[in-house]
């Protein structure tokens, strides 16, 4: 395998050295709010946001005032979007069925899918007003039947930002809040007394606030880790320098550390791109930030084959996936970890990410290995259940059950089938012996 790196990024070392900082802080902080609970909320808030108001939490006339802001044209091209996010989400829903089946006469067996009583939804805004987050998190979980739904954005340059609000009640959000980074999902993961807790917390942010959800797990559910965002560019020679460049620093832009990498069999496509990336950073207005993340964590790697792209493309499992081939259904059918699969020159990243249907909160740091992304299902819970309805089953079964309970030594777990098939099938089985 004959794979060259044009190109590369900060170290795995300097990478886990950052990522020891972050986990410092998160866990420092949520023991803070643990401890302090609105006092501890407040100051965060105070120190990172500057914004201190009275209540947090945005009441029916505040919400109506900041979306009366929301030009015309803003709120159409919003509920445009809500409703592709709507259209597929419904799609998904509908593709869940509860079932119930007769395994055996007179055993029935089945699974209900019922929603996660409550949600807390983060939608990032500190340095982005992310409008399109609160359709991914918020909206979903309303097409899931959530009956609690709350969200959590911070300030926009000290104040709410119409628009997100706008798309969090749009999206049938049914509490509100101002808060932003550690203290936000903190506050909807642990409570405080003036903030209930939530059962599920879901949603994308910065490195903060994915560490704050690891830390969190288990006490709350989370949908996945969703940090930094993440690119890859698959190319090869069908396409051109400016689209690859124009699509790796399209999300560069999202933060100071956000990788961007380019997959290529064409050292001619890969020079050529370092050029145009050199091109539009001068005239990039984001190019602040795109330039810190791609001169840190840009990378351009160049291989021999397809198959060693799809090896390389598996292993960094990016979160998005740009497939611009002269194969991309190949690619389709054969990747097996990603956030999502971006097919073809006519589809981009910012696609999926404001608009086109999909959900944009995706895995990152490789865990597109075990999870997809945030989807209706995630806030859905399979629950089994099981009733026997006659007395043959119940004897026949409990027979079974106890021999295997007498298997592994489980004396109390046969009796309970013991009791079963003395009373519903006639034998007289001894207490401590296995039914017959």
């Amino acid at each position: 395998m004959t794979i060259k790196y044009l190109k590369s990024g900060k170290s795995e070392q300097d990478r886990g050295a950052d990522d020891a900082k972050v986990r410092q802080v998160v866990e420092q902080t949520l023991a803070d709010i643990e401890a302090r609970g609105d006092a501890a909320v407040r100051e965060l808030s105070e120190k990172f946001d500057n914004y201190s108001p009275e209540n947090y939490r945005l009441s029916a006339a505040e919400i109506d005032a900041l979306m009366a802001k929301v030009s015309d044209s803003d709120m159409r091209d919003i509920k445009f979007a809500q409703e592709q996010v709507r259209k597929f989400a419904q799609a998904q829903r509908d593709s869940m069925l509860d079932i119930e089946v007769e395994t055996l006469p007179g055993v029935i067996l089945g699974h209900k899918n019922i929603p996660v009583q409550s949600v807390g939804c983060y939608v990032p805004g500190g340095k982005f007003p992310m409008v399109a987050s609160a359709h991914m998190s918020v909206a979903t979980a309303s097409v899931a039947g959530v009956p609690r739904i709350i969200a959590m954005t911070p300030p926009f340059n000290g104040e709410p930002n119409p628009a997100v609000i706008a798309a969090m009640h749009l999206g049938g959000a049914h509490e509100i809040y101002v808060l932003g980074g550690i203290q936000a999902v903190g506050a909807m993961a642990i409570g405080t007394e003036t903030i209930d807790s939530v059962h599920m917390i879901v949603g994308p942010g910065n490195a903060f606030v994915a560490e704050a959800k690891r830390q969190l797990f288990g006490r709350v559910g989370i949908d996945l880790f969703a940090g930094p965002t993440e690119t890859m560019v698959i190319a090869d020679e069908t396409v051109d320098a400016e689209m690859c460049a124009t699509d790796l620093l399209g999300q560069a832009e999202h933060g100071y550390n956000s990788p961007a990498v380019l997959l290529t069999t064409s050292q001619k496509l890969a020079e050529e791109t370092l050029d145009e990336i050199d091109r539009i950073l001068k005239i990039l207005p984001t190019a602040d930030t795109a330039k810190v993340s791609w001169d840190e964590y840009g990378e351009i790697i160049v291989c021999d084959t397809y198959d060693e792209m799809l090896a390389v493309a598996d292993d960094y499992a990016s979160e998005h996936v740009q497939v611009m081939t002269d194969r991309d259904d190949w690619f389709l059918e054969n990747m097996t970890c990603y956030g999502a699969l971006f097919l073809g020159p006519r589809t981009n990243v910012a696609n999926g990410d404001k608009v086109i249907g999909t959900n944009h909160t995706l895995p990152t740091k490789k865990a597109g290995r075990y999870t997809g992304g945030l989807w209706v299902g995630k806030y859905l819970k399979t629950h089994s259940y099981q009733k026997v309805t006659t007395d043959e089953a119940a004897a026949e079964i409990g027979a079974y059950c106890s021999r295997l309970c007498m298997l592994e030594g489980f004396v109390g777990h046969a009796e309970q089938a013991n009791l079963r098939v003395r009373r519903f099938g006639g034998q007289n089985v001894p207490y401590g012996e296995a039914a017959q």
